[in-house]
């Protein structure tokens, strides 16, 4: 049986929903793959970190985060190391890049990521910063060294979106993507649509615990448009990044729009869509807009919809419901054991 070891930057909604994934399969992934797959350091920003060859208890890690609010300081597996440190000098596999994402430049994510591409280690990625932002090279650098680089997480949670692409459709060239990518904002106006006053709409929000306190960076379409740039850079290898979309928010819409729309049988969402012309030239395009009453992005359980349009398959819809932090912890396990099976 081999060791597999795993590095966790960052350990937050999807480190500690991976860790559960991870142990709750544990031990089906050593019989089927022949790896016994341990998380040996984690890093926190502020909370410390840990560090352990032979394994990090992943349960009691959790409950320390939980319960007492940082990783016990005096645990023989305690460490001062930050990220960049764990990344140039521990021993392990793969890394997991779960840090906290900087929209607007992709770091320190994406020298995370190139430090351990470099080192000839593999990589998932929750992060879509390093994507939006540098994809391109990132990508060529993990083919460079023969190792693995995937990151299902970072548009539609663990809804598999790259992984389709990848295995099931083969040779189809993607021209056209279309969808839904932010929670918040189709949350935001599914509540406008009943006529639910914005500050209850944020207040609930908040304490539901799928909203930021500062929701701009969703209000204003750059969540979105990170995530718009990230598919057409992976899809269409558009090479380009957020700056670059056509961006509108959410911020300018009213109650007065809202009833209008629905004058017309319709309601707004904030869409998100992405062209690749004749010439190769891709461009994006975050803004609100009227999509018919029945429509399939209207169904208001959605939480994300994506339509990708082919030339072998046609277009090509998948549709998110629900968002549990389950599904965003098992694209990181995902993309683990898709480095097991190519490793074997």
């Amino acid at each position: 049986m081999k060791q597999f070891s795993v590095a966790m930057l960052g350990y937050g909604i999807a480190g500690k929903a991976f860790a559960r994934i991870l142990n709750q399969t544990h031990d089906e992934i050593m019989k089927n793959t022949g790896y016994d797959v341990r998380v040996v350091a984690i890093t926190t920003g502020s909370r410390g970190s840990l560090y352990c060859m032979d394994g990090i208890d992943l349960k009691e890690a959790t409950r320390q985060l939980e319960e007492e609010g940082e990783f016990d300081p005096e645990s023989p597996i305690f460490s001062t190391m930050n990220s960049m440190e764990v990344v140039e000098t521990v021993d392990y596999d793969a890394v997991l890049e779960l840090t906290p994402l900087n929209i607007f430049t992709g770091l320190p994510a994406a020298d995370h990521i190139r430090k351990a591409l470099n080192r000839g280690k593999h990589v998932v990625s929750a992060n879509k910063g390093p994507l939006a932002w540098y994809y391109r090279e990132l990508r060529d650098l993990a083919k460079e060294k023969g190792v693995c680089f995937f990151f299902e997480t970072t548009v539609m949670a663990g809804t598999p979106v790259f992984n389709m692409a990848d295995n099931c459709l083969q040779y189809c060239k993607i021209d056209k993507v279309e969808g839904i990518f932010n929670a918040t904002t189709n949350y935001i106006l599914k509540e406008m649509t009943k006529g639910v006053p914005m500050d209850e709409i944020m207040r609930a929000g908040r304490e539901g615990g799928f909203m930021e306190a500062d929701a701009s960076m969703d209000t204003k379409g750059w969540d979105a448009a990170a995530k718009l740039t990230v598919l057409l850079n992976v899809l269409m290898d558009a090479g380009i990044t957020p700056d670059m979309i056509d961006r509108t928010g959410i911020e300018e819409v009213t109650p007065e729009d809202i009833e209008a729309a629905a004058s017309r049988g319709n309601v707004i969402k904030l869409l998100c869509s992405g062209t690749m012309d004749e010439n190769g030239k891709v461009t994006g395009k975050v803004a609100p807009g009227e999509v018919p009453v029945g429509d399939v992005f209207t169904d208001e359980n959605l939480v994300a919809v994506l339509s990708l349009y082919t030339d072998l398959m046609g277009k090509l819809t998948i549709l998110q419901y629900g968002l549990e932090t389950t599904q965003t912890g098992y694209g990181v396990f995902i993309d683990t054991v898709r480095i097991l099976d190519n490793i074997k």
